[in-house]
């Protein structure tokens, strides 16, 4: 299938070297260029990890022409880049694509769909709970990919495009996805936000020295008990909203693959494997620029949609925004555009 991956960061390279692998056609645009120079220039994308192998996607120029021949749109840039990547890729695309988020953050399908619909187009848009892929890229032209989950949630836009979205998807990446129907159950499947709130605010010094640090031997018993609080309010507004989602323990069983028990003993586990995650090492971590303003801010605009009190998330975010001197509500370009929302919107 003729791919095309918006973006240039880890999980794109990710993306682009198991899709290369997997016997697929891949083009990469970069917003910038600079991240994709390297392999404009002949360079060969090189994967070590969880699978290892040298790939040559191709590079595209400008935007309409990583997106003339594509089937398939992956958008995988951070929720930060959202909005300049779809106001890019919108005039573009065509009803006969897929366009999928991986992953989705900050209800963005919503602003696609909603610059899709001033060119009368339909598109489906197929939303991911998290990423196929997770890992670091290491190099301008090498991604060290740490795993590939094994179950992913997705849901697509317009419901009566589920079952092309559905094929497509498992096309690109394999049986691992699960069916979900809105936008509101994968909103609230992404742990990310979350997760990293709880990790870069307990070890935010080692982030801001620049230490070397393992990030699950650092997922200490007290950081991981304030993990499954911020959980709890999680799945809180998932049963207000009548939405069934995975807790962190099952996800993280299904996504890396270790026994369910206390979160302090599945992250335990995961640092004695070789090759333990590196925590951030610097205050410029998508763990706070982006998971904070398009992770935390929208879960706390659903929390109050559903009445739900969320006093973790949103201390989260103010002592983030305190400790950076930034407003992260304020940084959220996605979610003034959108107007007020509905459930319709979010469960239809």
């Amino acid at each position: 299938m003729k791919v095309t991956i918006l973006g240039a960061g880890a999980i794109a390279y990710g993306n682009a070297a198991l899709l290369c692998r997997d016997g697929h056609e891949v083009t990469l645009w970069s917003p910038s260029g600079r991240r994709t120079a390297t392999l404009a220039a002949g360079a060969p994308l090189t994967a070590t990890g969880a699978f290892v192998g040298q790939f040559h996607p191709r590079i595209a120029a400008s935007c309409a022409d990583a997106l003339a021949g594509a089937e398939a749109v992956v958008v995988a840039v951070p929720g930060y880049g959202h909005r300049a990547v779809l106001d890019a890729a919108a005039p573009f695309l065509r009803d006969d694509q897929l366009v999928v988020f991986s992953s989705h953050m900050s209800l963005s399908a919503l602003y696609l769909a909603g610059l899709l619909h001033k060119r009368g187009l339909t598109t489906p848009i197929a939303v991911l709970g998290t990423t196929v892929t997770t890992g670091r890229q290491t190099a301008p032209d090498a991604v060290a990919v740490n795993s590939i989950r094994a179950r992913l949630d997705v849901a697509v836009l317009p419901d009566s495009a589920s079952a092309k979205g559905m094929e497509v998807c498992r096309a690109l990446f394999g049986d691992r996805f699960v069916p979900r129907r809105g936008l509101l159950a994968i909103a609230l499947s992404n742990l990310n936000a979350q997760n990293h709130l709880a990790i870069a605010l307990c070890n935010l010094t080692r982030m801001e020295l620049g230490e070397s640090w393992g990030q699950n031997r650092h997922i200490t018993p007290a950081v991981a008990r304030l993990i499954e609080a911020l959980d709890a309010e999680r799945l809180a507004i998932a049963a207000a909203f009548g939405v069934e989602v995975r807790t962190i323990h099952e996800h993280f069983h299904l996504s890396f693959h270790v026994p369910k028990g206390p979160f302090a003993e599945m992250t335990h586990a995961l640092a004695q494997r070789s090759g333990d995650v590196n925590g951030p090492t610097t205050l410029d971590s998508r763990y706070v620029t982006e998971d904070v303003p398009f992770g935390l801010v929208p879960t706390i605009r659903l929390a109050a949609l559903a009445g739900v009190p969320v006093p973790l998330h949103e201390s989260g975010v103010r002592l983030m925004s305190a400790l950076y001197g930034r407003d992260f509500t304020a940084e959220n370009d996605i979610l003034p555009r959108l107007g007020t929302l509905t459930r319709d919107m979010l469960t239809g």
